[in-house]
């Protein structure tokens, strides 16, 4: 079975050793990794038609959901999990902590426990969730990272009908 790895980890220093370790995590699980850098396109318009491509070829898409440059996880990772979703994949991400969005940035701007907004006054989703509403009601998410992800998915790929469940129908978060 196909996994599409999104997520910021392309930008990662150390990509080359970061993919090979992936690819070698996805065997170890039954998988085969389908990575941004597989189809060696460097032109944006080439890289995106190769990413979407990837998406399509894949069966899931699994999601580093982990803070990227600010609060919230990277926005190419976020509309390629929508890409997914829109084409009927089934999408599962990860984040190193559980922790509800609305905690974290009062906790990172020092705001009190009882802000609702943040420094410039936005207000901050309150749902207890670790990311924005929209990834964290349409993906299975799982606290911990990219190894925790996939061994949760395996047993889910062996009983198909508990895939299918939403957080609503009983499906955890992890």
């Amino acid at each position: 079975m196909k996994i599409y790895l999104a997520g910021p980890d392309i930008f990662r220093p150390d990509v080359e050793e970061w993919i090979a370790s992936a690819r070698d995590l996805c065997r170890q699980h039954g998988f085969e990794a389908l990575t941004p850098f597989d189809h060696n396109e460097s032109e944006p318009k080439k890289i995106l038609e190769g990413n979407l491509e990837l998406i399509r070829k894949a069966q899931i898409v699994v999601a580093n959901l982990n803070p990227f440059r600010g609060f919230e996880p990277d926005s190419g990772t976020a509309f390629e999990m929508g890409y997914a979703l829109a084409l009927g994949k089934k999408v599962w991400g990860y984040v190193e902590s559980n922790e509800p969005l609305l905690e974290r940035i009062r906790r990172s701007e020092g705001c009190s426990q009882d802000a609702k907004r943040d420094r410039n006054g936005m207000a901050i989703e309150d749902f207890g969730l670790p990311v924005n509403l929209m990834l964290a009601l349409t993906a299975n998410i799982v606290e911990g990272n990219l190894a925790d992800c996939l061994s949760a998915i395996r047993p889910r790929i062996a009983h198909p009908q508990k895939a299918l469940l939403t957080r609503e129908e009983g499906a955890s978060p992890g």
